[in-house]
C-alpha cells in the first residue's frame, strides 16, 4: 500500500504537465459554418425537430458521451460544471457563439491530457502491478456515471493499465516490453493530442448536433471531405476497408467487395485494429489514435504490403490478437462483378443444380454509361449475363447471394428487381417535402421466370434491403437468411462554404407500404447470426430513424408462401439438424456471444491463463466434434486448427452451410412451388 501511495502522489505532481497548453478558441469562420449548417438541417433534414431548449438539454449529454463514451476522463465534478450551460446551446447555435462547446472540449483536452501524463509517471516509475491479487475490473462502463473523484480515477486506471500489460503478456510480450509499449502508447496519444486544432473540435461539435438528426448526418470539414472524396471514388490504394473508431480502437464497418482485404479473405466486419506495420517494419501501436491518421498508416502504394495487428471480431471478449498482411490495391470496379456458381444436391435420390449468383455490390460505370459504351458495366447487365450461362447449364433455380451487400446504384436495384418480375413499381421514395415518388419501376416482362431465392444477413443494407423487400413483397421468391441491416434512408451532399454536409433529405419504403429503415427485411426463414443484431445494425444506432408505414401501391402478387413456410421450415429443421457443418457454426456463435458477454475481468494472472485455456480447449473441442462426425482425424492443438483453417481460406475452401442450406431451401421450395413448372401471376390484386 506504501507503493500504491507514494505512485498516485506521483500522479498528481505530473498531473499539471499537460494543463499547460494554450485551450482552443474558435474563429469568425467556424461561427459562420455553424449558422449556415444549423439552417440546412432546418430547411431540409428529412426529420423536421425544433431547436429548442430540450434540444440544447439533448445536445449536451450526447456531447460528453462523444468525448468520453466510456466516462473515464470527465470527472462527477466536470459534468457538473456543465449543467450551467444545459439549456442554452439553442440560443447560442442560432448566434454562432461556440465558447460553450470550445470550454467543454478545453476541458476534456486537459483531463485527458493530464491523465495520460498520470499514466506514463506510474509506468517510468518503480511501481510493481501485482498480478496475484484477486481483483477485476468492468470495462463496460457505457451506462456508468462519471468517475466520483480523482482518487476513483486513479484505482480505475491503475485497474485498466494492469489488464493492458495483462492483456499483452498473455499474447507473448515480455513485462519490460509491454510495459513500454504502453508507455509509448500514451506518449503517442499526448503529441495526437497536441496536433488538435479547432478545426477538430468543430467537427466533433458539429457532428455531435447533426447526429441528432439521424446517424447518416455529418458535417465533412475540407480535411475530411478530401478521405469522403477519395473513399466514393474508389481510387483509394490501400486494403478496401471502411473504417470507424469505437472508443479507443479503430472498428472494421465493411469490407469493400474487390477490394484486397475481399479478396485475400484476411479482414472482417468488426475485427478492430490495434497495431499497423509497412511490410516488415516495427508494428506501430495505434489504439488510442485519430481515425485519419490511422487511415493515413493503412493507406499507401499499389503493391506495397501492410501488416496490421487485430482483435478479431470472432474473438471478442478474449485476450487473442493476430497479424494479417494485405497487399494493397486500388478497388476496381471489374472485381466488384457479380459471380456464379453451381452446387450440385442430392435430396431423396433426386438431383438439384442450384445457380448461385453473389452480388456484392450494386455497381454502374456511370462515365461509361454516359459515353455511350455499349459495354458499359453494371450489376443488372452482368447478372443477366449469368443467368443466360446457369440456364445454359442446366439449373433448376437460382440463389441471389446479398450478404454483406452494402447497397450502392439504387438505378441498379429498380434494373435488378426488373429481371425477374413483370412492370411494376418497385419503391417507393418520401422526401422532405412528403411528397411520395414511386418512378423507380420494373417496365420489362421478366428475364428468368424459374425458382428465385434471395440470402440476406446484417451487413445487407439500402439497395439490397430495396431488392428483397420488392421480391418478398411481389412473392416472387422466398428471402432467407437474417434481417437485414435497416438503413432505408437517402442522403444528399449539401454545399457549405466551407465543406460539406451530408444530411437524409429522403426515406425508402416497399410497395407493401413498409418502410425498410430501422427494422430491415425480415427474412421468411431465419438463420443464425456471427453478428450481434443488437450492436450492428440501423436499430443499434443512436436518433435512428423510426420504422413507419405509407400507403402501399397497387402490385400483382406471384405466389403466397405462407402455405409452404411450415414444409420448408420443418425440412429445414431436419436437415440442419444432421448437418455437421451447422452444428459447428451454432457452436462457433454461442462460445462468441459467451465471449462478447464478458465485461467483467479478472485481473489475476492465473484466473486468466486459465480462462484462455479453457477457451482454446472449447474452440478445438467443437471442431473435433466436427471432424469426429465426418470421420476426419481429430486436431491435437488449437495452432493446428488455425492453421488449417487458414488454409481453407487461402483455398477458398472454407465450408459455406449457409449457402449449402440455401441451395437446400431452394430444392424443397421447387419441389413445393408451381414455380418450378412455370411462374404463374396469381389473380390476386392489392388497392391502394
Amino acid at each position: 500500500m506504501k507503493l500504491l501511495s507514494l505512485a498516485l502522489t506521483l500522479l498528481l505532481f505530473t498531473a499539471t504537465v499537460y494543463a499547460k497548453t494554450e485551450p482552443l478558441v474558435f474563429t469568425k469562420e467556424h461561427s459562420q459554418t455553424a449558422i449556415e449548417i444549423l439552417e440546412s438541417l432546418s430547411n431540409k433534414h428529412y426529420k423536421k425537430q425544433i431547436v429548442d431548449d430540450a434540444f440544447s438539454s439533448r445536445l449536451l449529454d450526447s456531447y460528453c458521451d462523444a468525448l468520453d463514451p466510456v466516462k473515464v476522463y470527465f470527472l462527477k465534478s466536470d459534468v457538473a460544471q456543465f449543467e450551467a450551460d444545459r439549456y442554452g446551446f439553442d440560443d447560442a447555435l442560432e448566434d454562432g457563439d461556440l465558447s460553450q462547446a470550445f470550454a467543454i472540449f478545453n476541458r476534456f483536452r486537459e483531463r485527458i491530457g493530464d491523465r495520460l501524463e498520470s499514466n506514463i509517471a506510474l509506468l517510468e516509475s518503480d511501481f510493481s502491478f501485482d498480478f496475484t491479487v484477486d481483483e477485476s475490473i468492468d470495462l463496460d462502463r457505457d451506462s456508468n456515471s462519471w468517475l466520483a473523484s480523482p482518487a476513483a480515477a486513479d484505482d480505475y486506471w491503475r485497474k485498466r493499465m494492469k489488464d493492458s500489460l495483462l492483456r499483452l503478456a498473455l499474447s507473448g510480450k515480455e513485462t519490460a516490453a509491454a510495459r513500454e509499449l504502453l508507455r509509448k502508447r500514451y506518449a503517442n496519444r499526448i503529441k495526437q493530442l497536441g496536433q488538435q486544432d479547432a478545426d477538430d473540435v468543430v467537427q466533433s461539435f458539429i457532428n455531435v448536433m447533426a447526429g441528432l438528426y439521424d446517424p447518416h448526418t455529418s458535417y465533412l470539414a475540407p480535411r475530411t471531405l478530401e478521405n469522403f472524396n477519395i473513399s466514393m471514388s474508389l481510387s483509394l490504394e490501400g486494403i478496401g476497408a471502411v473504417l470507424q473508431l469505437e472508443d479507443e480502437f479503430t472498428k472494421i464497418v465493411r469490407i469493400v467487395p474487390g477490394g484486397p482485404a475481399d479478396k485475400q479473405g484476411v479482414l472482417a466486419a468488426e475485427d478492430k485494429i490495434i497495431g499497423v506495420a509497412q511490410d516488415e517494419g516495427a508494428m506501430v501501436d495505434v489504439i488510442g489514435w485519430r481515425l485519419d491518421d490511422v487511415v493515413d498508416l493503412i493507406r499507401g502504394k499499389k503493391d506495397s504490403r501492410v501488416r496490421l495487428e487485430i482483435i478479431p471480431g470472432t474473438a471478442e471478449g478474449s485476450d487473442k490478437t493476430s497479424i494479417v498482411a494485405i497487399v494493397r490495391d486500388k478497388v476496381k470496379l471489374e472485381e466488384q462483378a457479380a459471380k456464379s456458381r453451381v452446387i450440385e444436391l442430392q435430396q431423396g435420390g433426386e438431383s438439384f443444380r442450384a445457380g448461385v449468383i453473389t452480388v456484392p455490390a450494386f455497381y454502374m460505370d456511370f462515365e461509361a454509361y454516359r459515353q455511350r459504351d455499349p459495354n458499359f458495366k453494371s450489376t443488372s447487365r452482368d447478372v443477366m449475363k449469368l443467368i443466360v450461362d446457369l440456364t445454359k447449364e442446366g439449373v433448376d433455380g437460382i440463389v441471389l447471394d446479398l450478404r454483406n451487400n452494402g447497397g450502392g446504384s439504387l438505378y441498379e436495384a429498380t434494373s435488378l428487381t426488373d429481371l425477374f418480375i413483370h412492370p411494376g413499381p418497385v419503391v417507393q421514395i418520401r422526401h422532405a417535402d412528403q411528397h411520395v415518388s414511386r418512378e423507380q419501376r420494373a417496365r420489362q416482362r421478366p428475364f428468368y421466370d424459374g425458382p428465385l431465392m434471395v440470402l440476406i444477413n446484417r451487413l445487407s443494407a439500402s439497395a439490397s434491403e430495396i431488392f428483397a423487400g420488392a421480391i418478398q413483397d411481389y412473392g416472387r421468391g422466398l428471402v432467407v437468411g437474417t434481417t437485414s441491416f435497416g438503413k432505408g434512408t437517402v442522403q444528399v451532399l449539401a454545399p457549405l462554404k466551407q465543406g460539406r454536409l451530408k444530411l437524409t433529405e429522403s426515406k425508402f419504403y416497399r410497395v407493401s407500404g413498409q418502410s425498410t429503415q430501422h427494422r430491415g427485411v425480415v427474412p421468411d426463414i431465419r438463420f443464425p447470426s456471427y453478428f450481434d443484431l443488437d450492436e450492428v445494425g440501423e436499430s443499434s444506432q443512436d436518433n435512428a430513424l423510426p420504422w413507419d408505414s405509407i400507403r402501399k401501391v397497387r402490385h400483382r402478387m406471384y405466389e403466397d408462401f405462407n402455405p409452404l413456410l411450415a414444409v420448408l421450415k420443418s425440412q429445414h429443421q431436419q436437415r440442419v439438424e444432421a448437418d455437421p457443418d451447422w452444428r459447428f457454426m451454432l457452436d462457433e456463435i454461442a462460445l462468441i456471444t459467451e465471449q462478447r458477454a464478458l465485461k467483467t475481468f479478472t485481473l489475476n494472472k492465473a484466473s486468466r491463463e486459465q480462462l484462455k485455456t479453457q477457451r482454446e480447449e472449447t474452440w478445438l473441442a467443437i471442431e473435433n466434434t466436427r471432424r469426429q462426425t465426418r470421420d476426419e482425424p481429430a486436431f491435437e492443438s488449437t495452432e493446428a486448427v488455425e492453421a488449417f483453417r487458414k488454409q481453407q481460406k487461402e483455398d477458398e475452401q472454407t465450408p459455406d452451410p449457409i449457402l449449402q442450406e440455401s441451395a437446400h431451401l431452394l430444392a424443397d421450395y421447387a419441389r413445393h412451388s408451381s414455380a418450378s413448372a412455370e411462374t404463374r401471376l396469381v389473380s390476386k390484386e392489392l388497392s391502394e
